[in-house]
C-alpha cells in the first residue's frame, strides 16, 4: 500500500520524510554516495540536524517538504522543496525552490525526486522551480559544475560531476552561475590598489569588529549587506533572527580583526567578513564530535588553525558602487584583513560566492590575483 504522497517506479520508491528516524536517514544519504570521493567533507551531524530543525529561523518564513528515494529498501537519494514567503513577497513570480539534492547516478532516481518536488510546488500554486538551495540563497546554494578537484570551503557545496547531467536530463536549464575565487593571502599589492588606497586616505577609516559593541556592529554588517546586495539577482534579505543566528556563528569562530568595517567620514560604508575554513578541521571526523572529535576540532581551530579561509560576506554601499571611491573601499577592507589572516597562518582565501555577471567585483578580485576555482550553477524549470 502506498503512503500518502509516495511515488513508486519499479523498485524505486519516493517517500515523504516524516519523523525523526526518516530525518536521520535523510541526513545520512551523502555518506553512501561520497564514500569513495576524497574531496567530500562529511558535515557535522549536529549542525545538519540543527539546520533542518525548526530552530533554524529560516522556517519562520518558509514552507518545506523532504523526500527520500529508496531502491530495494536502501536510501539512494533525497530532495527538499521550499516556498520562501520573503521571495514571493519581493518578486511575485510564483517561484519555488528545490535543494538538499543527493542521488545515485541514475536518471530515474533524479527524475523521480525532482518530480516529487515539482508536483508539491505545483500544488502550492508555483509555476517555476529553481535550485539547488540548501535551503535559501543566504545559505548554501548552487550545484558544483566546475572545480571538483579540491574540497569545498565552509558553507559551500560539493557534488558528483554527473549531477549536472542528470538535472539537465530532467528539463532544467541554467538560470545563473556563481563563482568562487581563490586568492593567496600574501598577494602583491597592484598599482591600481595603491592608487585607490592613497586617494581614499583622510576620508576613510577602517576598523575591526568591536566585541564590546557586538550587537551594534552586527546591525551595521547587516545594514551594509542589505544595501549593497539589494539589487543583485535573487536577493532576499536576512531576517533579524537569521542574522542573529549567523552572528552567533561569527562570534564563536571569528577573530575580531577577521571582520573589518570601512567608514566614510564616520558613516559605515563597506565591510568584509572572513571565516576560517572549518572544513579543514572536520574533514576526518566523519560528522561526529563525540567522543573525541570535539577535542580535535577545538585544537585545530585554536592552536593549529586552518591554512585556508573564506569570505562569505563582503559589500560596498550602493551609493559608492561603480565609483572610484567604491573600488577604494573594496580594496581597503580586503587589505585590512590581509595582515590578521596571514598572521594566523592562512595561506589562501576563498572569495565566494559572486555572480558571474558581477564584473565590477570580479575585476577587483582578479586585480589582486584572484583566480576562479569553482563554479556553481542555479537551475530552473517552468512547471505551470
Amino acid at each position: 500500500m502506498l503512503h500518502r504522497g509516495e511515488r513508486r517506479s519499479g523498485s524505486l520508491r519516493i517517500v515523504p520524510v516524516e519523523g525523526r528516524r526518516a530525518l536521520r536517514r535523510f541526513i545520512d544519504v551523502p555518506w553512501s554516495l561520497y564514500a569513495d570521493d576524497p574531496m567530500w567533507v562529511p558535515p557535522l551531524l549536529v549542525e545538519r540536524r540543527q539546520h533542518l530543525s525548526r530552530r533554524n529561523p529560516y522556517f519562520a518564513h518558509a514552507q518545506c517538504r523532504f523526500w527520500l528515494a529508496y531502491r530495494n529498501g536502501k536510501p539512494v537519494g533525497r530532495i527538499s522543496a521550499q516556498i520562501d514567503q520573503l521571495h514571493i513577497d519581493r518578486y511575485r513570480d510564483a517561484t519555488g525552490f528545490f535543494g538538499m539534492l543527493e542521488a545515485e547516478d541514475d536518471a530515474e532516481t533524479f527524475h523521480a525526486l525532482l518530480g516529487a518536488a515539482e508536483t508539491w510546488l505545483q500544488g502550492q500554486g508555483m509555476r517555476r522551480i529553481r535550485g539547488p538551495f540548501n535551503l535559501s540563497i543566504n545559505q548554501e546554494c548552487g550545484l558544483l559544475v566546475e572545480g571538483f578537484q579540491t574540497p569545498p570551503m565552509i558553507m559551500m557545496g560539493h557534488a558528483r560531476p554527473y549531477y549536472a547531467v542528470r538535472i539537465e536530463e530532467a528539463g532544467y536549464r541554467k538560470a545563473k552561475d556563481l563563482l568562487a575565487y581563490r586568492v593567496p593571502s600574501q598577494f602583491k599589492t597592484p598599482d591600481v590598489m595603491r592608487a585607490a588606497l592613497a586617494k581614499a586616505a583622510g576620508r576613510v577609516r577602517v576598523r575591526p569588529l568591536r566585541r564590546s559593541c557586538f550587537g551594534e556592529d552586527l546591525k551595521i554588517l547587516r545594514d551594509i549587506f542589505e544595501d549593497a546586495w539589494s539589487d543583485n539577482w535573487g536577493f532576499i534579505p536576512f531576517t533579524e533572527a537569521e542574522f542573529a543566528h549567523l552572528g552567533r556563528t561569527l562570534r564563536m569562530l571569528v577573530d575580531e580583526d577577521f571582520v573589518q568595517i570601512a567608514e566614510v567620514e564616520g558613516s559605515p560604508a563597506a565591510m568584509i567578513v572572513v571565516f576560517p575554513n572549518v572544513n579543514e578541521a572536520v574533514h576526518d571526523l566523519n560528522g561526529r564530535l563525540f567522543p573525541f572529535g570535539w577535542l580535535k576540532l577545538l585544537w585545530r581551530l585554536k592552536v593549529g588553525f586552518p591554512s585556508t579561509a573564506r569570505v562569505p560576506l563582503m559589500g560596498v554601499r550602493k551609493r559608492y558602487q561603480r565609483t572610484l571611491l567604491g573600488g577604494a573601499l573594496a580594496f581597503l577592507v580586503i587589505d585590512a584583513v590581509r595582515a590578521p589572516v596571514t598572521k594566523r597562518g592562512v595561506q589562501e582565501v576563498d572569495l565566494s560566492w559572486i555572480l558571474e555577471d558581477n564584473m565590477g567585483m570580479r575585476n577587483i578580485f582578479e586585480t589582486i590575483g584572484g583566480i576562479p576555482c569553482k563554479r556553481y550553477r542555479i537551475y530552473e524549470k517552468l512547471i505551470g
